[in-house]
Order: structure tokens, then sequence, then C-alpha cells
């Protein structure tokens, strides 16, 4: 019996899971959760970096207090393009910031050097963006960073927190192609762009396939905790990377890794680096296999999960369970958003900017939680079906199904909107999938698994997952019309 622990860290909360795997099923058990919020300062997001060290930490304790004999190994993924840096004696120069940051300047200020589309052909990446790694470097080296020029290594989040644990320090190649600076045809960092832009070539450390076992915990840590010196394994360190990996799906599925933001892909072998596929919004991000998911970055969660903070600081304390159920109770596709428009990017005072989008474009104001809840819910249904439209061009086939992935999937009227909305058979599990995939790639590097095709066997032999079947009417493909009017 292998003992796992898998480190799942979204943008508003983490997770620590054990797994056990005997060759055939993994169990999974949480040993600690823990809330994770990006902290404003004199103007600046951060990310409170030291709180989520300890965080793990804590994971660590908790396997060691529950008695389950040896740790075989960890893995930690996390969302992408964030980083931190790093000085000559492996300190951090600063606070590592938060991609909330981003504004349509800091692209402006990229594309001013170098065409958007020449951006794309190097890395697949979406450029518009405005909290892609790329951008936010280059905004740093605007502002004459203090931080940026005293680095000496750069490390993504998930390598980052990896590197605090075992003193190793790498890039794992998910992570690298969320940045934009990764460049698929070359499979190495894009030092073309790096170069134009005069950013630090010696930041950038060496990028390791997924499954990589990388060190073991700090002999230090090991002290302090009462563990053994487990191994490091470099999953697919991107949380959507291992969301996929666990898809139980068969045939042609699309994937929807569903959190604060909603993932909408498929998997390739090679990256789609078209003027289409550019003009499209869609990126090419890596599978831990070592190929490409053509994907569309949609906000997901993250317009509720604001509106949600606002309601708390106004003293109103809903539940999850209780929005959703508002929202049931709310008049069915009476206003819609586009869930990408800029305004929704930053944080703060989401409800208005929802109902000024739906006064500009002469909807019903959503007035009470049911119906801002209903409004994001359904909008976010209908931008699933306009990104599995733009796949089926891109493949050029169709998709028979979608499957959903995430913490996203415990609203169940969401998923029945997302096969309403899309006229698609709708499969949604494991709830975890990240952790599950961070876990399975981890028994993998021990050599448990023989691949990506048993990983999936796994997976199916472990969970059970629920299917909801379309129920399209005239009313959603009036929605659908008006969703695309507000986007052109």
């Amino acid at each position: 019996m292998r003992n796992m622990i898998a480190f799942d860290l979204g943008a508003s909360n983490g997770r620590v899971l054990l797994g056990r795997f005997n060759g055939e099923r993994l169990e999974t058990r949480e040993l600690h959760r823990f809330e994770n919020n990006y902290v404003e300062m004199n103007g600046v997001f951060y990310w409170d970096t030291p709180y989520l060290f300890h965080q793990l930490k804590e994971g660590l304790l908790a396997f060691r207090r529950g008695g389950f004999g040896e740790l075989d190994s960890f893995g930690i993924d996390t969302w992408g393009v964030d980083f931190g840096l790093l000085d000559k004696n492996g300190h951090l120069t600063g606070v590592p910031r938060s991609y909330r940051l981003g504004v349509q300047e800091d692209i402006d200020a990229v594309t001013a050097k170098i065409p958007a589309e020449t951006l794309f052909k190097r890395s697949g990446i979406d450029t518009g963006l405005t909290f892609n790694t790329l951008y936010q470097l280059y905004r740093r080296k605007r502002e004459g960073d203090s931080a940026l020029a005293a680095a000496d290594k750069l490390l993504l989040t998930p390598d980052l927190l990896g590197y605090f644990l075992t003193g190793e320090m790498a890039t794992e190649y998910t992570i690298a192609t969320t940045t934009q600076l990764y460049n698929p045809a070359a499979r190495d960092w894009d030092w073309q762009t790096i170069g134009e832009l005069g950013l630090p070539r010696h930041i950038f450390t060496e990028i390791q396939p997924s499954g990589t076992i990388r060190g073991r915990l700090r002999p230090e840590i090991c002290q302090e905790l009462g563990v053994n010196p487990a191994v490091f394994v470099a999953v697919g360190s991107h949380d959507t990377a291992s969301s996929v990996a666990a898809i139980p799906g068969r045939g042609s599925f699309a994937f929807c890794s569903s959190g604060t933001f909603s993932l909408v892909g498929v998997e390739t072998s090679a990256p789609r680096l078209d003027p289409e596929t550019a003009k499209a919004g869609f990126s090419n991000e890596g599978t831990v296999q070592g190929g490409f998911r053509p994907l569309k970055n949609i906000i997901g969660l993250w317009l509720i999960q604001e509106c949600r903070r606002d309601w708390h600081k106004a003293g109103q304390d809903w539940s999850w369970d209780e929005i959703v159920r508002e929202a049931r109770d709310a008049a069915p596709l009476r206003s819609l958003v586009d869930t990408d428009a800029p305004e929704f990017y930053a944080g703060g005072g989401m409800e208005e900017k929802i109902r000024d989008f739906c006064k500009r474009s002469g909807q019903p104001v959503p007035e009470t939680v049911g119906q801002t809840a209903r409004c994001i819910y359904e909008s976010l249904a209908l931008k699933y079906r306009w990104a599995l439209e733009g796949l089926e061009r891109m493949k050029g086939a169709p998709i028979d199904s979608l499957n959903i992935v995430g913490g996203g999937i415990q609203n169940k009227l969401l998923n029945q909107m997302a096969a309403d909305a899309t006229g698609r058979p709708v499969t949604t599990g494991p709830i975890e999938g990240a952790a599950m995939g961070n876990l399975l790639v981890q028994a993998m590097a021990l050599g448990e698994i023989s691949g990506i095709g048993q990983l999936r066997e796994v997976v199916r032999s472990s969970v059970e997952v629920e299917t909801y079947t379309p129920n399209q009417t005239p009313a959603w493909e009036q929605a659908y019309e008006k969703l695309r009017s507000f986007m052109k």
C-alpha cells in the first residue's frame, strides 16, 4: 500500500489529501483544508506565501498524527502563472504577487514591442489574458522593480513551495506552459521573447517532465514534523493538468475544469498555433503525458465567489447551498453577462459590475442574491457551449460529451445548466480531480502505474460519476444568441 500526499492549492482554498494506492484502486482521505485569499496592500495584490507554506506543514503533521505509517511521496499542484523571485541565497526578494493585478496596459506594453500574432505563434497562449506571467514580468521590469533586479531565480508557485520543502529548484512542464514564456515548438523557454523584452535569462530554471522525482523533504522539516524524508514528485503542477489527467472519459469528449476559472478544452499531441485558434482566444497548455490541451480559459466561479465575498462584508452570510437554492428559485434566463468582459477580472464590487453590464445591455438588472447567482450560472453554462463549438471547429469533428471535474461539480444546478446549454450529456467527477490526478502521477513516478491509459482505468475503478441529460429548449437557443451578440 503506497501512502502519497497531494497538496492541491486553488486561488480560493487549499486541500491536503492522503492517497492510498493498492495497485488497482485509489482511496483518498482529506487531512487538512484551509482558505486562500489574495491580500491587497497599497494597491498591489499579494499571496500570503508564508501562510501557505505553514498550511502544507500542517498537512504533513496531520499525516503523522493519523498513524498511517511512512509517507512514500508528495506532490503539489496550484493555479498557473504566478511566481516567486529568489535571491542568490535562495530567499524571497519580495512577497509574491497575485495575477489579479494585471491590466490591459501590461498587454499593450508588450505588444508594442512584439506583435500579438508573433507572441501567439511562439507560445500558443492567448495573448489577451492580462494575468499571464509574461505581462507580469515585463510590468515589473518597466517599473524598475527592485525584487526583479535582485532575483537570481524565478519559481512558479508549485515549484516555489516544493523548493521550500526540499531545497531543489526546477520548473515542471505543465506549469511552464501557462506562462506565455514557453515555446512548444522548441520544447524550451521562449528565449527569443525573453531576449527581445530584456528579461533576465538567468532567472529561468530547467524544465522537467511531469512525474519527475525531484528530491526529498528537507532533514530540518522531517525533524520538525516527525515525518520521514518522502520523495517530492513534480506532478502535473498546474491544477488543470492534474484535473484533466484524472478524467474518466472515453471517446470524443471535452473537459472542463470547474473552479475559480473554467478551463474548457481537449487533448492533442501537438499544439494548435494557427491564426484561427489565436483569433478565438484559445491557449495550448501542457498535459502530464507531455502533449497539449488546446483550451479556452473562461472566468468561472470567480464571479460568484466575489459576490459572496461582498455579501459577507455587508453582513449577509450566505452559504453556497443557500446561494444555489436562491438561484434555483429565480426566474430562468432573465439576464446574462459575458463572463469574460474585462471589468470582471479584477476583484471588488462584483455584484455592481454585473448590474452595470445588464443595464448597459438593456436587460433586467439583478436585484436579489438568487437573480445575481442565476445570471452568473446561466452565463457560464452558455459560455461552455461557445467554447465547445470553437473546439469542434478546431478538431474538425464533433464533441459528443463534456466531462466536468473540480470543486465546481458540487453545484448540481450549474451541471444541469451546462447540459441544457450545450445540448450534450455532462459527466461530473471526480470532485477532487486535481488531487486525484496529482496522486496518480505520483503512483506513476513510483512505478505503480504504466501510463495515462492505466491511470484513467484506476480513476474509473475508484470513483463514481454522475451524468446529466440535456434538455434543450428554444429559450436556451435565444439566450445563446443573446450572449453571442454581447461578445461581438
